[in-house]
């Protein structure tokens, strides 16, 4: 299982979806991709995208205004 993270603090919708999507497609079932964003637009949209494409999601707050979405590739 391989982890990896993309920060997408100060990028608005839909960048950090469109970065996760690509991301995602180069992983493999059992990694596990964590997407720092500071937009709630952005945390419910990826972590969204995610479930309704088969990954498991689930958003987590890091701070004040941050969240930490983890989406393990299934």
């Amino acid at each position: 299982m391989a982890e990896r993270f993309l920060d997408c603090l100060g990028e608005a919708c839909p960048a950090p979806l469109i970065r996760a999507q690509k991301e995602l497609e180069t992983m493999k079932p059992g990694d596990v991709l964590t997407v720092n964003v500071d937009y709630t637009c952005a945390a419910k949209g990826v972590s969204g995208w995610a479930g309704e494409h088969g990954c498991k999601a689930g958003v987590e707050e890091t701070g004040e205004g941050e969240w930490d979405i983890v989406i393990e590739k299934v």
